[in-house]
């Protein structure tokens, strides 16, 4: 497990304590960044276990991804005993998280109105699809706001809408529902009473394409998919080079320029007056890209890698995401932990032992690391109701009648 200088002090959430009902990727998400932040984060669980845990295919790491430093309660919420013991909780709990679908948490009496009456300091967090109005009810997923939503239409080519190639919606709403529980917990310090946050998949896919909606409206021109668009820059496109390897090499400024003709002895491109500014040389594309195509396609994608980190300029390696474990930097620099997956949370069923990357920030120069590997279901159910004040006998008794979830106490 990842030690760092964080580990030395309180983390900034220390001492927060989260209950959270979520599956998939989204409300996962904001539960994931609150405690890789320092706070406890429960995840409550059907007896079963959270149905992501089974997930294979583009599935199979989400568990084990999204529900890391978190702990596990496996218990039958449709048993009035079982609501008790999440009622317990969040009668002392300092933020309620969920994602499903609108109505269900009010039918297990876990509805914001019923929650504030318990617990009127407990901050509501909820990960919809739509945020309210006409939407509010209809099913959503990622695919489904980024057709909606524009995303698709701008990342594949004319005609072929295409999703982006992540959960984009799902991580950066689970990040703004984190965002909302923050500024609701200082506000809590003015008021004493926390509030509802709500984040949805659908508006945050607006917000990422928000700069395409702001074009149209300063151009009057509607934004091209990015494989047509008009590009701000001359060169800023993948380049397919000796041995059929690709790289991605950029010049975006005037000085930039300037630096790869000297770098790579373009003099006449250097000094042809068709080429003399940014917007000259977008103008040029047509001619000048086919040109440095040419000109590019000798060289390894190493050797221009190298020339290119040479005169400072923008380029990178076209990488797989696998190979991300083998990062330089990402290794020399901790920013992958190492972890063990339980069986039942690494999606093959067996134990799998790996690294996974930190959140991408420092706090005090440190990265917050991995205190909790994802949880096996169920694994602190026990603790948890102890510290509740279950003895031994009521904690054999609920699990022998099928409330909770996990092994039997001690005799």
């Amino acid at each position: 497990m990842q030690r760092s200088r964080m580990d030395a002090q309180p983390l900034p959430l220390a001492g927060i304590r989260v209950v959270e009902f979520t599956h998939m990727v989204m409300g996962p998400t904001c539960g994931m960044v609150l405690a890789d932040l320092g706070a406890e984060v429960i995840k409550v669980e059907p007896l079963a276990g959270d149905n992501t845990r089974r997930l294979l295919g583009s599935g199979a790491g989400f568990f084990g991804l999204f529900n890391r430093n978190k702990k596990s309660l496996a218990v039958d919420v449709k048993d009035t005993r079982g609501r008790e013991i999440v009622l317990r909780l969040l009668a002392q709990a300092d933020v309620f998280s969920e994602n499903f679908k609108p109505g269900t948490m009010d039918k297990l009496g876990f509805g914001t109105a019923a929650l504030a009456a318990l617990n009127p300091r407990l901050v509501c967090v909820s990960h919809k699809g739509f945020l309210p109005g006409p939407y509010e009810h209809r099913t959503a997923l990622d695919e489904v706001v980024q057709m909606m939503g524009g995303l698709a239409y701008m990342t594949g080519p004319e005609g072929r809408p295409l999703r982006a190639g992540s959960s984009v919606n799902d991580i950066m709403g689970g990040m703004f529902g984190a965002i909302g529980v923050l500024a609701a917990l200082m506000q809590r310090e003015r008021t004493g009473r926390g509030q509802p946050v709500q984040t949805a998949l659908f508006e945050n896919n607006v917000l990422l394409v928000a700069q395409h909606m702001l074009q149209f409206a300063v151009t009057g021109q509607p934004a091209a998919p990015m494989p047509s668009r008009i590009s701000a820059w001359a060169l800023y496109d993948v380049f397919t080079v000796k041995d059929g390897e690709q790289i991605f090499l950029a010049a975006v400024s005037d000085s930039q320029w300037a630096q790869l003709c000297q770098a790579f002895d373009f003099s006449d491109l250097r000094a042809d007056p068709r080429l003399a500014t940014n917007n000259d040389r977008v103008q040029a594309r047509e001619w000048l890209l086919p040109l440095l195509r040419e000109r590019f396609a000798p060289y390894a994608a190493a050797e221009l890698a190298a020339r290119f980190e040479a005169a400072g300029l923008p380029y990178a390696a076209i990488t797989r995401p696998h190979e991300l474990f083998d990062d330089p930097h990402l290794v020399a620099t901790g920013g992958l932990a190492p972890v063990t997956l339980p069986p039942d949370a690494s999606g093959a069923g067996r134990p799998v032992t790996t690294q996974m990357p930190l959140l991408p920030l420092t706090i005090g120069g440190e990265r917050p690391g991995l205190r909790l590997p994802p949880p096996a279901i169920g694994e602190h159910t026990q603790a948890l109701l102890r510290e509740l004040g279950y003895d031994d006998a009521q904690i054999a008794t609920l699990l022998r009648e099928g409330v909770i979830g996990g092994e039997a106490p001690p005799a």
